[in-house]
């Protein structure tokens, strides 16, 4: 309080607990509030069972009517904005993530034999990606596809049941720490295709699009999609990406067929065209202060 009264207020949603102090201070300041919704609360908390009773409801008391005090709502996917209107919501706009392309290059061309595939996922390994299905295809390819490798590269609530199933099965997969910087343009360019993943059974991820999802368009690399809804979409629309279906066999079928086609894997730059197109970072924060500027009346 004792800072240079803003023109804006802007709450960023997770972690939940933010939009009370969002909301205090836009009302104390007379200021207008902005909340940020970046996942589909408080519909993913049912979903993923976090804070049942009389904390959980309390809790999804705050964000609803925290989203129905903002003069503006923003989310990241259309079909989220759409349900948060059917809700009451006044004012909710999409502004999707994106990465700034001027400081991520495109992984080197990677050739390779019929049989040979490089598979990486890379990125958080918590409740919503359902990683076990790779884990269980690479038990599955080592038998049929020999030179098929699977890599699995991050950090998350899910990391420890990962590593003990994989140990299960005799190691099929390796699962690698997080990494960061140099490291990580060295990990997409010992890839072929890239995964980007959302567990198949929690409804609200038919309208959550992973941040990740750009960065892997990026890159230049091929993507193989585990996913649905508007990330499907996304993936579909930008080119150089497989959606498949949420099985172990189809995944399964899906990366034999990528093992036994070298070419099918060489896609080109028409991913990282769609980004700059659409989810460049810098044009993203441009239009987000227009947002913001109309909102402060200026």
């Amino acid at each position: 309080m004792a800072t240079r009264r803003p023109d804006v207020v802007v709450a960023t949603v997770p972690a939940l607990p933010v939009v009370v102090p969002g909301v205090v201070l836009s009302r104390l300041w007379r200021r207008p509030l902005v909340l940020e919704m970046r996942d589909a609360w408080p519909d993913l908390a049912h979903e993923a069972g976090v804070h049942q009773g009389l904390l959980g409801a309390a809790m999804e008391r705050v964000v609803t009517g925290g989203q129905r005090a903002a003069r503006l709502v923003v989310t990241v996917t259309d079909g989220f904005a759409e349900t948060l209107r059917g809700r009451g919501v006044r004012v909710v706009r999409t502004l999707g993530n994106g990465v700034d392309l001027a400081r991520l290059a495109v992984a080197p061309r990677r050739e390779r034999a019929a049989g040979e595939l490089h598979v990486l996922y890379l990125g958080n390994m918590g409740e919503s990606q359902g990683l076990e299905r790779l884990v269980d295809a690479a038990a599955t390819l080592r038998r049929t596809r020999p030179g098929v490798r699977v890599r699995l590269v991050g950090e998350g609530t899910r990391r420890p049941a990962l590593e003990a199933r994989n140990a299960e099965l005799g190691s099929p997969a390796e699962i690698l720490g997080p990494v960061h910087g140099a490291a990580v343009a060295e990990q997409y360019a010992w890839a072929d295709t890239l995964v980007v993943a959302l567990r198949p059974d929690w409804p609200s991820f038919r309208h959550t699009v992973p941040s990740k999802t750009y960065e892997v368009l990026a890159v230049g690399r091929h993507v193989t999609g585990l996913v649905t809804g508007e990330a499907a979409r996304t993936l579909e629309a930008a080119g150089g990406a497989e959606v498949i279906g949420p099985d172990v066999d189809d995944l399964v079928r899906h990366l034999t067929a990528l093992a036994d086609d070298p070419h099918r894997t060489d896609v080109g730059a028409g991913g990282r065209d769609w980004v700059r197109r659409h989810a460049d970072l810098p044009a993203v924060a441009r239009r987000y202060e227009r947002l913001l500027r109309r909102v402060a009346g200026r």
